[in-house]
Parts: C-alpha cells; structure tokens; sequence
C-alpha cells in the first residue's frame, strides 16, 4: 500500500487483525520490509497486527534527494502511523531500523509501548565515514547498488543461507540491487552522523537489543553497550549468525521476539 506524503509515496504493508497489538518494523539499509518475511507469520498467529514500512528511496517508497536524518526517517514513521490512525505500537527494527528506531524512542516515546532494536548501533563508529565513502563512490559511479550487492550479502548471512535457501538469498541479493541510489545514499548520510549515547539512559520504556555473535557490521559488543545504555535495557545474542541473525535463524530469532513481545502486551 502506498501513503502518498509531500509527493512522494511511502509504501507499507499492514496485515492481522484491526484489535490486535501493532508491531511495526524497520529494515535495514538497502533492503525493505521483505526482510521480516519469517516474523510475519508467527507475529500474526499470536494475534499481532504487523505493520511494516519501506524507507524512503527502498522497496516500494519513493527516494527523497540529498542527505537523510535519523531524525526525518523517524518522522517517516510518525507520518505513516497518523496516517493509519494507530496510536501506539511496538518497534522492531534491525541495523538503520533500529538507528531510527532510538530517534523514534527519543522523539515520538509516547508512541511506544517497547522497542526491540537489532544488530545496530548507537552511534557512528571511529573510522565509518571512510569506509562509507567507498560505497558512495561505488554507486555513485555506477548509478546502481549492483557492484555492492555481493559483498553485502556475504556481510548479511552465512554460505549455509545461500546453500539450504537459495531463492530467499537470492532474493534478498535482488533487494539489494533495487534500492534506488538516492536512497541508498540518504541513508548512507544518516548512518555516518549520528550519536544517540548520551541520550537512551532519558528513555523510559522497556527495550530490548538482539545481535547476531558473528556480525561485523555492528558487532554484537556495540549492541550489548546498547542495551547497557538505557534503564533496564536487555541484550540476547544469537549464536553462528552475521547481520540478519531473523532471517538466518527464524526460528530462534522468533522465540525471542514473541517470548518479549507476549511479556510486554
């Protein structure tokens, strides 16, 4: 479904029934709310409604030109959720997803009955914007995300992935690909400047932090110092999983995600 927002479109998809609790999720960079296709199942067997959302310039949203904030995608969220009458719900989002989902936590807490943020990050790391120029060179000069489509799924899951699952890796390596440059590249601005540590210990809501042991990206150290940031916050690590640890081991992914989601309706 497309929200049509100061012309654009934002694109989102809402399944499960109208009383149920709301869930609402958030992706990762270069990848669309196909990335939940595991959760959704289970999330709607339990009774929840789920809302997901495409950032803008990925999946079916329109790009936005120039550089992004946490901020702006945040308010996104904020937009869509108005403009579907929901009040309140529960977040989860993974890498960007969750970045935006502590700008959502810190901007829009009223909106929040708890927030499960992902294989993250707190705040730009020593050392990103040099690794991130490269990226940005690459698509820029190639107008397209294909020539990083290869090493960023080796970064999101493991060969095994790819082995038993071979349509969802490719699928999700088709993602990739689609993400129009100027989104990727808006988001790219907002992953390069950001700080949010000195602010969750504000945050009066219940968190959890969920990483994968083996993830690079957003090493799960940084995701446990998340969690030791806000008031209560709790951390579970996934064992033998990179960056999409909900994709690789949905199963454990699940339990976890219910299991919390159940002890906060």
């Amino acid at each position: 479904m497309l929200l049509p927002l100061e012309g654009r479109n934002i694109s989102y998809d809402l399944a499960g029934p109208e009383t149920g609790p709301v869930v609402c999720m958030t992706h990762s960079l270069a990848s669309d709310g196909g990335m939940w296709t595991e959760q959704v199942p289970p999330l709607l067997a339990d009774g929840f409604r789920v809302l997901r959302i495409d950032m803008r310039g990925h999946g079916g949203s329109g790009p936005v030109a120039g550089d992004y904030t946490m901020s702006a995608l945040a308010a996104d969220v904020a937009a869509v959720l108005d403009a579907l009458s929901i009040a309140r719900v529960h977040f989860i989002g993974l890498s960007i997803g969750g970045m935006l989902g502590q700008a959502f936590a810190l901007e829009h807490g009223g909106r929040l009955a708890s927030a499960m943020w992902c294989d993250t990050l707190p705040a730009t790391p020593a050392g990103a914007p040099e690794v991130w120029q490269q990226r940005v060179d690459t698509v820029r000069g190639a107008n397209s995300l294909a020539p990083l489509a290869d090493p960023m799924i080796e970064r999101w899951l493991t060969d095994a992935v790819r082995q038993s699952r071979p349509g969802r890796w490719r699928q999700i390596r088709d993602t990739i690909v689609g993400t129009t440059p100027a989104g990727y590249l808006g988001c790219v601005a907002a992953i390069r400047n950001f700080d949010f540590v000195a602010r969750p210990p504000l945050l009066k809501l219940p968190v959890l932090v969920v990483c994968g042991s083996d993830d690079m990206g957003t090493p799960a150290a940084e995701n446990r110092r998340l969690a030791g940031l806000v008031p209560g916050g709790r951390y579970e690590e996934i064992a033998n999983a990179l960056h999409f640890p909900n994709v690789e081991h949905p199963d454990t992914f699940n339990r976890i995600m219910l299991g919390w989601l159940n002890a906060q309706r």
